[in-house]
């Protein structure tokens, strides 16, 4: 996914910087505003035990499944309904099930009629954030996979599994620029390939992992760890509008939605890391109150905290520096349509030793 302040690019920036800082003892990686989950699975793969988190629940189901999953899944009692399923090897029934997936009839269900052209022609916003087919495609997908976790016919493992492939392969198919926030007024060339559901990745190991769902600062209190990595949002952007339509897949409660966009209501997932009279007091709360040895913080020049806040925070639990990196700006629209100061910004990964747990 091409994701708001995605670490993708900054993988091996962050591990190298990590490495410098922390002792050999580290086992538990808490990786609680954790988006896609792009950093947790990085660490995961690389032995840690992970702690993840985000208010987002498109976000939790992804980490539920990246993070949460390290084990084979075995659809064991899908063979009920499709009994091909037994004489397919356990590795590779996800690809089976996805497969099979992807080739239901389309229903004209709710992403549909709300969020297709076809579906929205006799109202009086229409939207075309999807392809016709591949609105009805998604909805009989949803659809199913609800389905068979109400009957028991899938566990709660497979089920994420499913949603996070589901919301990953929709996000190559949606008529966008990148976000949610619009869309486009005609169907880009990937918009108008037929949505195949791919099988997101899983990564196999022995540790037991944890993913929540709750406000950061409400969370911090509770849980124990040894690193504590924060990617915040940056500026005032919050990512329950860019991201609403896929909260909808994934949730598929039909809410009610109003405007353009078709925007659900996000009031219980407004970020106070987006306000700028609010983000400092907030990351104090944060600071202060979390039970890890050591506490990283990734943020940018153009943030709403300035690097002598930030420092003046952190370093009220002990030791503070920080690590650089300059890298490509995230762009959700035309360079032509928005201003902006540079075309590189510079990546700051703020750190402290913590004095005590």
């Amino acid at each position: 996914m091409n994701y708001i302040g995605s670490k993708l690019s900054l993988l091996e920036f962050l591990e190298n910087s990590i490495d410098k800082v922390v002792d050999k003892d580290c086992r538990v990686f808490c990786d609680l505003f954790a988006g896609t989950g792009i950093v947790g699975s990085y660490f995961k793969k690389k032995g840690y035990k992970i702690i993840a988190n985000d208010i987002q629940y498109y976000s939790y189901v992804l980490n539920r499944h990246y993070i949460g999953n390290h084990k084979e899944l075995t659809f064991s009692k899908l063979s009920k309904e499709i009994s091909k399923l037994k004489k397919i090897k356990t590795k590779d029934r996800k690809d089976f099930v996805c497969g099979y997936l992807s080739n239901l009839k389309g229903k004209k269900g709710f992403v549909y009629k709300n969020y297709c052209l076809g579906g929205t022609k006799n109202k009086k916003i229409q939207r075309q954030y999807f392809l016709d087919a591949n609105g009805m495609r998604c909805d009989a997908i949803r659809q199913k996979i609800e389905e068979w976790k109400k009957e028991k016919l899938i566990n709660n493992n497979e089920y994420y599994f499913l949603l996070a492939s589901l919301i990953k392969s929709i996000d190559k198919y949606a008529n966008t620029a990148s976000v949610y926030g619009a869309f486009l007024k005609k169907l880009k060339k990937s918009a108008q390939k037929n949505l195949i559901l791919q099988p997101a990745e899983l990564t196999i190991n022995d540790q037991e992992h944890k993913v929540y769902n709750k406000d950061i600062n409400i969370l911090t209190k509770k849980i124990k760890g040894d690193i504590l990595y924060l990617d915040p949002p940056y500026n005032h952007r919050q990512y329950a509008t860019n991201y609403h339509v896929l909260e909808t897949i994934a949730k598929y409660d039909n809410p009610k939605i109003y405007g353009k966009t078709g925007l659900r209501d996000y009031q219980n997932q407004k970020s106070l890391y987006c306000s700028r009279s609010q983000v400092k007091k907030a990351f104090k709360d944060l600071v202060l109150k979390a039970k890890t040895k050591y506490i990283f913080l990734s943020y940018n020049n153009e943030g709403l905290m300035t690097l002598k806040d930030i420092k003046a925070i952190m370093s009220l639990r002990g030791k503070y520096g920080y690590f650089t990196k300059k890298y490509n700006r995230f762009k959700a629209d035309k360079s032509e349509n928005r201003s902006f100061k540079a075309n590189k910004t510079v990546e700051y990964l703020h750190y402290v030793i913590c004095k005590n747990i």
